[in-house]
């Protein structure tokens, strides 16, 4: 199958994804494509019983909802239902709900369905956990970053606290660890390293350090992709 003009990072929370995706997309020119917060926006819209809800309904609520994206790099915006997402999506509470709704297949089939129109539509930078095994298992090159708990718990708490949000270190690690059980337990679409992903553990490097290491393996690839930059 031909390569498409998508890099995917996989991953789970806290290992420096999203900062990594916008800087990797901001240096390719492309668009950045963050699908948790697709995976936050359809939570909170949908409401805290959602993942209550029959397939069927579930099925019927998620169609009333469509994404697209503008610019690139940093300056890539989500939008849905033609609004930008709000920073409501990246509380702790909006996190919980959507680990809840992603282990049902009814909303991951309408995501996925979303995700790859917005992949064929254009270049970019997919940052999520299943980008490269299920979403564009195509793509021009995958990586999954990984890092210790504790050192996404720290990560996380830092982040909450340059909010102005308070953190606990102890009930955030915690968190962390139930949800990699959740996300690398479930039964559709597991959190793991694609076949011919490059793994990358970032526990011990920098966010610098990390992009060249992304760049260094992208460099080997992306000339013979149209739709990136020299």
């Amino acid at each position: 199958m031909d390569r498409i003009a998508v890099i995917t990072l996989d991953g789970p929370a806290g290992v420096g994804k999203s900062t990594l995706a916008k800087q990797l997309a901001g240096k390719l020119g492309v668009a950045y494509l963050d699908t948790g917060a697709m995976f936050r926006t359809l939570a909170l819209r949908l409401g805290e019983n959602a993942h209550l809800l029959d397939s069927k309904e579930l099925s019927k609520r998620c169609a009333a909802f469509s994404f697209r994206l503008e610019g690139s790099g940093s300056k890539t915006v989500l939008l849905c239902n033609g609004e930008p997402i709000g920073n409501d999506i990246r509380t702790e509470k909006a996190g919980k709900m959507a680990s809840l709704i992603a282990a049902i297949p009814a909303v991951r089939d309408c995501l996925k369905v979303l995700q790859r129109k917005i992949g064929l539509e254009t270049p970019l930078v997919a940052e999520g956990r299943d980008m490269g095994t299920v979403i564009f298992p195509d793509a021009l090159c995958k990586f999954f970053l990984d890092a210790r708990p504790e050192i996404r718990a720290l990560r996380r708490v830092h982040d909450l606290k340059t909010r102005g949000e308070e953190a606990n270190l102890q009930e955030i690690t915690e968190a962390i660890r139930k949800r990699d059980a959740l996300d690398r337990g479930r039964a559709v679409a597991p959190l793991k390293p694609a076949e011919d992903a490059v793994i990358v553990d970032t526990s011990d490097l920098d966010i610098q350090n990390v992009l060249d290491v992304l760049m260094r393996h992208i460099g080997e690839k992306a000339m013979a992709i149209r739709g990136f930059r020299d």
